[in-house]
């Protein structure tokens, strides 16, 4: 099972051009017992955003499939921030549809109920 400590560490070893974000939040947030995890997803969906519009095909496939591994191994927590804070997040960037063909079939799944949401108010479960 993928535990919420190991998620940015798996995101950067698929892409290796967020460690810099990442190092940069992990200094950033070096006092905090907690990391306030969705806030780095949030830095990554901006970052996927980037990777997308100058089409890093080869590392947006490594990214999302640990995402996919996110939604299929992952603990609840990482589960549901996989759907809130970073499909949701990927949801609001203005290249969405080009990023949504990325997507593996569980984290599509989830990317449907996040449309479902906003677009019907449909609960995500």
């Amino acid at each position: 099972m993928i535990e919420k400590d190991e998620m940015l560490e798996l995101a950067v070893i698929a892409c290796p051009s967020f460690k810099p974000v990442w190092e940069e939040f992990l200094d950033e947030w070096k006092d905090e017992k907690d990391l306030p995890l969705y806030l780095a997803l949030g830095d990554l969906s901006r970052h996927i955003s980037s990777l997308v519009e100058t089409a890093q095909d080869s590392e947006l496939k490594e990214l999302f499939e640990v995402v996919e591994r996110w939604h299929i191994e992952g603990s609840p927590y990482v589960k549901e921030a996989a759907t809130i804070a970073l499909l949701e997040g990927l949801q609001d960037q203005s290249n969405a549809a080009s990023t949504e063909g990325y997507l593996l079939p569980e984290s599509k799944k989830w990317w449907d109920k996040v449309n479902g949401f906003w677009e019907n108010g449909t609960l995500i479960m």
